[in-house]
């Protein structure tokens, strides 16, 4: 830190020439990539045009990188101070959804604004770590290990998650418990209370099941035995299975899939693109996307893990968590490993509100790279000495 300074670097106070040359560029080539083989395979889902999907995912994109950019440029006091407004915000509008919320597919998850609609419970899981992450900042390690100060974080996690199950939508949901869960272990939360909690929910279980819906008990039914119903509930994940094993090596070519191209692979420009890649560009072109998604976590867990301050740190490793369980739930879906649920491949897959919900964590993950100096006391103020 005595090197910044002599270099005019404070800490407390950045310039925004000093943020602008702080920004990881490496991280934001890292997305890029991505998302270029996101237009590609959307491209080749359009069968060889840019619309209806490509070019749309790619101007997202542009506008959603724009947003990043300023996301990273703000101090990161800010966005401590607007924690838990912004978690507030994800609750009031996960309720109008509950109200007034748009139907499809037999969900309810979207609500239209006029000239656009926004999924909530995206929004929600960015909220949500930065709620969590300002919340921990500003308790002590004594005060962690005890049970009265893990409830009020319990309930921020557990009531988003219900009105998600509500919506219904099974797999945000899980992400929205997993990635609380994975907060409050980098919190340093004891383990025994992640056993407890384990051994409630076993208990629970049959209670769980009775209050899924009939297709969510089909989904985790077919998941155990896909050949039950291959031409109902069995069908997604057999058919991506067959396009999974058909791309071999190096796959058929792009546009040359027929499972995707010849409609046996359902939702191919959203939740089984990977699918469609794995078929036309083979495991190579599987191995290149999760290599980028693999360096694009390394840089992020190596940003959380250098800043100076708790909030920065968990900040961090929230936006890193939850972006790794974006492309862990998605990819194990598709290959059978866990039951079918609707969670997208992070800049890859269709869906602007996804998109936007990725890119403004990493927006905050480069903020805190860029404020990584900044020592802050458990009510958001700057330490200086």
């Amino acid at each position: 830190m005595a090197a910044r300074r002599a270099r005019g670097l404070n800490p407390v106070s950045l310039s925004l020439a000093d943020k602008a040359w702080r920004i990881n560029w490496v991280l934001v080539a890292l997305l890029c990539l991505i998302a270029a083989i996101g237009a590609l395979m959307l491209y080749s889902a359009g069968n060889g045009s840019l619309q209806p999907w490509s070019q749309r995912h790619f101007t997202r994109f542009l506008a959603a990188l724009a947003v990043m950019l300023a996301v990273a440029l703000v101090d990161i006091r800010v966005w401590l101070r607007l924690a838990y407004p912004a978690y507030a915000l994800g609750l009031v509008l996960l309720i109008a959804v509950e109200a007034a919320g748009m139907v499809g597919m037999g969900a309810r998850r979207w609500l239209d604004l006029g000239l656009f609609q926004i999924q909530p419970s995206e929004i929600m899981k960015i909220a949500l770590v930065m709620a969590l992450a300002r919340y921990f900042h500003g308790l002590n390690a004594d005060e962690i290990g005890r049970v009265p100060y893990v409830i009020p974080p319990a309930l921020m996690v557990v009531v988003p998650a219900a009105l998600v199950m509500r919506q219904p939508d099974l797999g945000t949901a899980a992400l929205v418990l997993l990635g609380g869960a994975a907060m409050f272990f980098v919190a340093g939360v004891r383990i025994w209370k992640f056993a407890a909690v384990a051994a409630a929910g076993l208990a629970a279980a049959p209670l769980a099941w009775a209050m899924l819906r009939e297709y969510q008990r089909n989904r985790i039914l077919t998941f155990l035995d896909p050949e039950r119903d291959p031409l109902g509930a069995g069908y997604h994940i057999l058919q991506s299975k067959i396009a999974l094993g058909s791309g071999g090596l190096f796959g058929k070519g792009l546009l040359e899939g027929t499972q995707s191209h010849l409609n046996f692979l359902p939702e191919k420009q959203t939740d089984f693109i990977f699918t469609m890649l794995a078929e036309e560009l083979g495991m190579v072109g599987c191995l290149v996307l999760l290599g980028l998604y693999a360096l694009t976590l390394l840089i992020a867990f190596a940003i959380a893990l250098r800043s100076q301050s708790l909030f920065g740190r968990m900040l961090g490793l929230g936006v890193a968590i939850t972006f790794f369980l974006y492309v862990f739930i998605n990819v194990a879906m598709v290959t059978g490993l866990i039951p079918v649920v609707g969670v997208p491949l992070p800049l890859v897959s269709y869906g602007g509100t996804a998109m936007l919900t990725v890119m403004v964590g990493m927006g905050l993950l480069m903020g805190v790279d860029i404020h990584r100096d900044l020592r802050l006391g458990r009510h958001g103020e700057a330490i200086t000495s």
